[in-house]
């Protein structure tokens, strides 16, 4: 039975939630001294802008934050399998890597560029640019693991 792009999308949504999440607590650690912060803020959609100085795990910041970035990747998961599952069909690699290098991309763009500022993730709050270069790297590194592992029964095409 072949895989609808809503179900590979919860796979890949995950994987790309982790791997991203993964990121921002390693890049956090390194630029705030807390590997929660940048989940912390993003919870200012709950919690407004003192969700972003909040540095320890809290079930109060961590677990909306993570859920609502968790959402977000499954949304641009749905998106990415939506426009580009026909693509990655085949298992190219080249074309699973660029289509997730292009979905996290336009991600990133979409977030910082066409989003109000009130509505952008919040873990910008926490993190520089070039932190933010490697959540998204992490994103799409996330999103190949899913469109791979959503594929495993159909045939490899060579690169």
């Amino acid at each position: 039975m072949e895989n609808t792009a809503l179900q590979r999308a919860l796979i890949s949504g995950a994987t790309s939630s982790v791997l991203s999440t993964v990121a921002m607590a390693l890049v956090g650690k390194i630029q705030s001294g807390s590997a929660f912060a940048p989940t912390n803020a993003v919870s200012h959609y709950v919690h407004g802008n003192k969700a972003g100085y909040r540095d320890r795990f809290s079930l109060r910041y961590t677990v909306p934050g993570y859920l609502i970035h968790h959402a977000s990747a499954t949304f641009w998961s749905f998106v990415f399998e939506r426009a580009l599952g026909g693509v990655m069909d085949g298992k190219n690699p080249m074309a699973i890597a660029a289509s997730s290098a292009a979905t996290s991309a336009f991600a990133a763009f979409t977030d910082y560029k066409l989003t109000p500022r009130a509505l952008q993730p919040g873990y910008e709050k926490r993190l520089s640019r070039n932190a933010l270069g490697v959540v998204y790297v992490g994103f799409a590194i996330g999103l190949a693991i899913g469109a791979i592992l959503t594929r495993k029964d159909q045939p490899l095409t060579p690169g």
